[in-house]
């Protein structure tokens, strides 16, 4: 952010700007005003990537184990399957079994993954808490800006940090309890850890520190909404507005600073309060970059919640939100399996790509100019390796035997461009006789 606002051009922003089929100028001023976010560490080499205003909408995935499931190699195996189906970054929320547990997993995925990756480092903070101290609420404000700083050593290249989470807020919520309380783990550990010592939370005290490590290490802050509702019956109420508020006005403080920002937002939303609450964040943010956990319009889908999420999401997009979050099958079930990850990436990126081709037409549209040719073309062959799962393609038209040539048994020989084709064909062969 200092290059770009002192005019200088990087090789980060030239590679973002031929992949976004833009100026390197437009990517430049858009870091300089904090519209536009590059998550890169300086310690770790990675594909740069863009988010943010007039870019195309990128998806994350979040992967990671929990105290009942930890397996290393298959949390692995997830992040890379994400990238393979579409997303643009990974996070890795693991919570255990161990703390080395965390270290090795995050490390795995550092040293072989070459998309930004993002964590939320109280969750390790929580977890040393706990094996050391007896309760995950039993962290100091030392154990949490030292995991900070021993993740950013090791190159993650975005933290979410629940700074917007003030003394305040946790009190109002004591007298005015919500229908679902507060569902981010980072944001309810903070807040327990507030009601228990009855002071403010650290990271938002002593904020001007965690600049300074981001700074030193150029990491990416991604302000974190601990207060986002988790029912479609807390959606826009005091709390989220309140931690908004107070997020907007650390943004202004982290880009004085030349500190790469974006804003984390909701959540469950009802659909008719989507685009309001893009509009509210962008304006109070100054247009910093929005990532959104989905959102999710109806809380009636679970199995089904990648749908739910990317329906919010392809609202949310056209609203603004530059960044969307993949909500899997098994969100308010599980953790999510190989499959699930897979599925849920592959409905946040239709998502993001509705989007995309809505807002920026032709930078977005060429693969479904490949697709729709194939089709005419009665191309199955490359409708299948076009299409967003080719493995899943290939079997579904398959699966009653060999086909014909030309048509599948959706139609078989009813089918209408084939007919169209014929008639066209045998009325050109007429002319030319």
């Amino acid at each position: 952010m200092e290059s770009a606002k002192n005019g200088n051009i990087t090789k980060e922003m030239e590679i973002v700007a031929k992949n976004e089929l833009l100026e390197v100028e437009f990517i430049r001023k858009g870091i300089a005003n904090g519209r536009i976010v590059i998550p890169k560490s300086n310690r770790r080499d990675t594909n740069p990537l863009g988010i943010g205003e007039g870019l195309l909408v990128k998806i994350n995935a979040n992967i990671g184990s929990s105290k009942k499931v930890c397996n290393i190699e298959e949390e692995l195996d997830k992040a890379k399957i994400a990238v393979k189906f579409g997303a643009d970054t990974v996070m890795d929320l693991s919570t255990g079994v161990t703390e080395e547990d965390v270290r090795n997993i995050r490390k795995n995925i550092l040293t072989e993954v070459k998309v930004p990756i993002g964590t939320v480092p109280i969750y390790q903070s929580a977890l040393r808490a706990l094996e050391k101290k007896g309760a995950i609420i039993n962290f100091d404000e030392d154990d949490l800006f030292n995991v900070v700083e021993e993740q950013a050593k090791e190159g993650v290249d975005f933290f979410t940090i629940h700074v917007g989470i003030t003394k305040q807020i946790v009190e109002y919520l004591q007298e005015h309890p919500r229908m679902m309380g507060v569902v981010s783990r980072g944001g309810t550990f903070l807040a327990a850890w507030i009601l228990e010592n009855e002071v403010e939370n650290p990271f938002n005290s002593q904020y001007d520190y965690l600049l300074e490590l981001a700074k030193e290490y150029d990491f990416t802050l991604s302000l974190g909404d601990g207060m986002r509702p988790g029912s479609i019956f807390d959606s826009t109420d005091h709390a989220q507005i309140q931690e908004l508020i107070e997020i907007s006005k650390l943004v202004k403080r982290a880009r004085a600073r030349n500190v790469q920002v974006m804003v984390e937002g909701p959540g469950h939303i009802p659909a008719h309060e989507v685009e309001r609450n893009i509009k509210i964040m962008k304006s109070l943010c100054d247009q910093a970059p929005f990532y959104v956990l989905g959102p999710l319009v109806t809380d009636i889908a679970p199995g089904y919640d990648h749908i739910v999420s990317a329906i919010g999401g392809v609202m949310a997009g056209l609203a603004g939100a530059d960044y969307l979050c993949y909500v899997t099958p098994s969100e308010h079930l599980a953790l999510p399996n190989l499959e699930e990850v897979k599925r849920g990436v592959i409905a946040s990126k239709i998502a993001a790509h509705a989007v995309n081709i809505a807002k920026y037409g032709d930078r977005a549209s060429n693969w479904d100019y490949k697709m729709d040719i194939a089709r005419k073309n009665l191309n199955w062959e490359e409708m299948i390796n076009q299409s967003i799962d080719p493995e899943l393609s290939r079997e579904i038209h398959y699966r009653n035997g060999d086909m014909d040539d030309d048509v599948c048994s959706m139609c078989g020989e009813f089918c209408a461009i084939k007919i169209l084709q014929d008639a066209l064909d045998k009325k050109a062969s007429k002319k030319i006789i």
